[in-house]
């Protein structure tokens, strides 16, 4: 069991009240669970998942230690991102567009 780590952008009070009910908010759309098991959280994941096909415009990410993978650390997201996540050299990075890139 580890800590996990939600993030949300612009997603529905649906969504807001699902994670509240399940982990601590942090900050407004930041959510953490202290020592959820992988059920619990595959479980939260996937009712994230079947509810997000109604959202516009939102994301989540959701991060947890997890010592099999590169940097010891995984990452799941639904939606867009403002940065991609890429493994590089056993770690996580994000990778941000060069200003101007978009236009």
């Amino acid at each position: 069991m580890s800590t996990t780590i939600i993030v949300t952008r612009n997603v529905s009070d649906r969504i807001r009240g699902f994670l509240a009910s399940s982990m601590l908010e942090l900050a407004p759309g930041v959510y953490c669970g202290f020592r959820l098991s992988p059920a619990v959280r595959e479980r939260i994941w996937g009712v994230l998942e079947e509810w997000f096909a109604v959202e516009v415009d939102a994301s989540i990410a959701m991060l947890w230690r997890e010592p099999s993978v590169p940097g010891e650390q995984a990452v799941k997201v639904l939606g867009s991102p403002p940065v991609d996540l890429v493994e590089h050299d056993g770690m996580m990075l994000a990778r941000r567009p060069p200003p101007g890139a978009g236009e």
